[in-house]
């Protein structure tokens, strides 16, 4: 089961107005991001989600807390892009994230809904920067064309 984490950095869930053909808002929904877990499996992610993963060695890490307001920045971009933010600030819990990506201090890692790790970074990326990684992607491409195909 996974639970919500609690920082204090902003409100990081985002409300995305879903829009009819004309471009009017006709229902908003509520989209969580932002997930912790001290085990979670990235298979449970696979083909319905895009993980994020955020790596430091302290919640206080000025690089950490950088990323974050970049992800709270670019919220809705990640919510559209079905990004899940998984982060781990603590390398004496040896976790199943930090053995199967073995970090070094701060890390960020983007993976696929395939299950594949598109992006590697040693230092933070904003949101626009993580953004035109996600729309390179097959399966991001595939589902740009989908939508195109329902309006």
């Amino acid at each position: 089961m996974l639970k919500r984490l609690t920082i204090p950095f902003a409100l990081l869930t985002a409300t995305i107005a879903a829009a009819d053909g004309n471009g009017n808002s006709n229902s908003v929904a509520a989209v969580n991001v932002l997930v912790s877990d001290k085990n979670p499996e990235l298979d449970q992610f696979l083909w319905e989600s895009r993980p994020l993963v955020v790596f430091a060695d302290s919640s206080s890490d000025p690089r950490f807390i950088q990323q974050m307001d970049f992800i709270n920045d670019g919220i809705n971009d990640m919510a559209e892009r079905d990004v899940i933010v998984l982060t781990d600030t603590d390398p004496n819990e040896k976790g199943y994230l930090r053995s199967k990506l073995h970090p070094r201090g701060f890390m960020l890692v983007l993976i696929g809904k395939d299950g594949i790790i598109y992006l590697r970074k040693p230092f933070p990326w904003d949101a626009r920067e993580i953004s035109r990684v996600i729309d390179k992607m097959p399966i991001r491409q595939q589902e740009i064309r989908d939508r195109r195909g329902k309006n």
